[in-house]
């Protein structure tokens, strides 16, 4: 198929508003599906999860691929719970566009900005669709006024419902000025294509004027029909909407009920008349791994192979099953190929496309596609794979840290080796579940995005490899960074048997607020082998991993190495290895380090009289109140909590509200315990 019909998107929102409902109903439409599944059913195609189908979330990122009028769509659909924002992240990655779903009652929700966000970050295209248009309470210009407070983009609406809430009909297209009503009780697929309702004329011509203007804002042709006052044709307008939307400039928004079957045609025509295709897109940047020097590479099948390995699934069947866009080139049936971030060399078995949980084997997969393939080894989400001989490193998606942890340990000793294998499986699969060893208590503990996406990782090791741990109670995973700089040097200058073994480091070890870590060496790269500055900095990024408060990762630190020697007969990698090591470690022991905590942004819902006594309830759980509006007679408490003051929160919410209030809650940032704290939370761990 040509890569201009084709289109790579997303389906993104906050929990419950509808986005696999959404992609269950486009399945129908396009004849992947013949029979619709619900998600209150545990019967949609998309969570196939048993976990997905028990609590009716999405928890995993699935991908399908369906045809619509002349183009396939390769579609991926993300959760929207934030303790699964990894799957949200990694799917941005390899996309060309995304749909963005509101809920026509509660609009823009706090998981709702973070998903735009992230989509910002990758400069994803987007068009939106607000969902639940016949619910009680929805308001279709309040979601846009909504969204024009929140977002920066250009919001367009091409629809003005006709009716409301369980009276909602249709919608009146204002790019075509037609009218499409549902309203054969017969069939509630069916739609019939009318004028525009004389009530709403008025306001559809005042409508498109706006919409227009506002499409004269990126594009001078409009402008110049405007100026002439001329109509422009609607082949015209769509190509203006098209060209905004790709350059990320304007997001246009659509409205239906995706439950009751209204207006998923008209978003699957959205989606092919302006969300890029693959050939649209700014060619991949990435680097020589060999020389440093910055690579593009345009999406072109005579290109060589570039792909980005997305996700990692462990099958029963095959093993590691990889999950990769490919950028450029092709990739055929026993290729060998160079996986860049590992260093080695695979041969590829097996190639998939992917409908959901389903496989279909395919010989090849080329640049702009989507695939499964089989046959890494050590890969790992954010591997790049190309030609052997045309090597390329793409940029690894970010992934947020985990913030909160839980004792495990195997009921049965003979269990132990089984759970370890299992968890390891788990954490190649989850880039933000973690496995760390505590040296002190011997514990094992496994870290995740929240109680729920914990309570999930026990559950599939229960169902899935048969193990189940004992279990202690959610603790919070802390960090430690340290205030202020400091030099320090190491020489190891031993004899060990009958060798001699000398490594000297001298590094400068500083606070740093701009990433999580970073390392640069001053040193020049024809002073000192290459594979001795690897070393210097593998070791100090397996020595940042235990802070010397209390064994948690260091972040917020950067390490600049000043100096090193070697001896031409008497150093190794070993060597620099374990005197990087000390030089760090005795280093962090002359300067302040101190305890983070896991600080949380947290969006309470409740009825105004409740309003009062919860402030007061937060103002005891060390929070900062960042203000308090209105939305539909609810009181909304924006504010940011320390994560250990949130355990159990939700039944204390509800006794103080009488079971009316809810909240929502991502991670933000780790933050300084505060003095008057300190001493509790370090006592908790046992630190004196």
């Amino acid at each position: 198929m040509d890569n201009l019909n084709l289109r790579n998107i997303g389906i993104i929102a906050h929990i419950d508003a509808g986005k696999t409902t959404t992609t269950e109903r486009i399945l129908y439409y396009t004849g992947k599906i013949h029979r619709i599944g619900e998600v209150d059913d545990a019967a949609a195609t998309m969570d196939w999860m048993e976990q997905e189908k028990e609590r009716g979330i999405t928890i995993t990122s699935a991908v399908t691929s369906v045809n619509w009028k002349d183009y396939r769509i390769n579609i991926i659909d993300t959760p929207g719970h934030i303790d699964f924002t990894a799957e949200v992240e990694r799917s941005l990655r390899v996309l060309d566009g995304t749909v963005v779903i509101f809920s026509g009652v509660e609009g823009v929700e706090p998981q709702s900005e973070t998903v735009w966000r992230q989509a910002d970050r990758y400069n994803i295209p987007k068009i939106s669709y607000i969902n639940k248009m016949d619910r009680l309470g929805a308001d279709f210009d309040n979601v846009i006024n909504s969204m024009r407070e929140k977002f920066s983009t250009e919001i367009l609406p091409l629809h003005i419902p006709i009716g409301q809430e369980e009276n909602f009909l249709g919608v009146v297209d204002l790019l075509k000025m037609q009218s499409y009503i549902y309203d054969f009780e017969d069939d509630e697929h069916k739609y019939r294509i009318t004028d525009i309702p004389d009530k709403l004329k008025e306001r559809a011509i005042y409508e498109r004027e706006i919409l227009l203007e506002k499409i004269s804002n990126y594009d001078n042709r409009i402008l110049e029909f405007l100026v002439e006052g001329k109509e422009p044709d609607l082949d015209t307008i769509l190509k203006s909407i098209r060209n905004g939307v790709v350059n990320s400039k304007i997001v246009p928004v659509l409205a239906g009920s995706s439950k009751k079957n209204k207006c998923v045609h008209m978003l699957l025509d959205a989606i092919c008349d302006f969300l890029p295709s693959p050939a649209e897109r700014h060619p991949i940047e990435g680097i020589n791994p060999r020389t440093g020097e910055t690579i593009f590479r345009t999406l072109d099948i005579k290109n060589p192979f570039t792909a980005l390995v997305y996700k990692i699934e462990i099958d029963k069947h095959f093993g590691k099953l990889g999950y990769i866009r490919v950028y450029s080139g092709k990739i055929e049936l026993k290729d060998q190929i160079f996986d860049s971030t590992t260093n080695e060399k695979v041969r590829i078995t097996k190639i998939f496309m992917i409908h959901s949980n389903k496989r279909i084997e395919v010989n090849s997969c080329q640049a702009g596609e989507i695939c499964a393939v089989v046959g890494l080894r050590s890969s790992i989400t954010g591997s790049t794979l190309c030609d052997p001989k045309h090597p390329i490193l793409l940029e690894k998606p970010v992934f947020p840290e985990p913030v909160v942890s839980i004792a495990v340990e195997p009921k049965k000793k003979d269990e132990e080796k089984k759970l370890n294998e299992s968890l390891l499986n788990m954490q190649e699969m989850d880039p933000t579940f973690k496995i760390f060893f505590n040296q002190d208590t011997g514990q094992m503990l496994i870290s995740g995005m929240g109680e729920l996406h914990l309570e999930i990782i026990l559950d599939r090791l229960k169902k899935e490899y048969s193990v189940e741990p004992r279990v202690g109670k959610p603790i919070v995973t802390y960090r430690e960074t340290i205030k202020g700089f400091v030099e320090n040097e190491y020489e190891l200058n031993k004899v060990i048997g009958q060798k001699s073994i000398y490594a000297y480091v001298k590094i400068l070890i500083e606070r740093n607020e701009k990433e999580s870590f970073a390392f640069e060496s001053k040193i020049g790269k024809d002073l000192l082998p290459l594979e001795y500055l690897k070393a210097i900095e593998d070791s100090i990024r397996s020595t940042s991993m235990s802070g010397i408060i209390a064994g948690f990762p260091l972040i917020n630190i950067k390490v600049t190495l000043l100096d090193a020697k070697y001896d031409q007969n008497n150093s190794n990698e070993q060597a620099f290895n374990y005197a990087t090591s000390m030089a760090l470690k005795e280093g962090l022991k002359k300067i302040t380090n101190v305890l983070l905590e896991p600080i949380m942004d947290v969006s309470i819902y409740l009825p105004d009289e409740f309003v009062g006594v919860v402030i007061n309830d937060l103002n005891s759980r060390y929070s900062l109140i960042k203000g308090i509006s209105k939305q539909n007679q609810i009181s909304i408490i924006e504010c940011e909590v320390p994560l250990s003051e949130m355990f159990g929160y939700m039944n204390d919410l509800r006794t103080m509200t009488q079971g009316r209030g809810v909240f929502t809650m991502e991670f933000s940032k780790f933050d300084e315990i505060p003095e008057d704290k300190l001493l509790k939370v370090k006592n908790s761990l046992g630190i004196f």
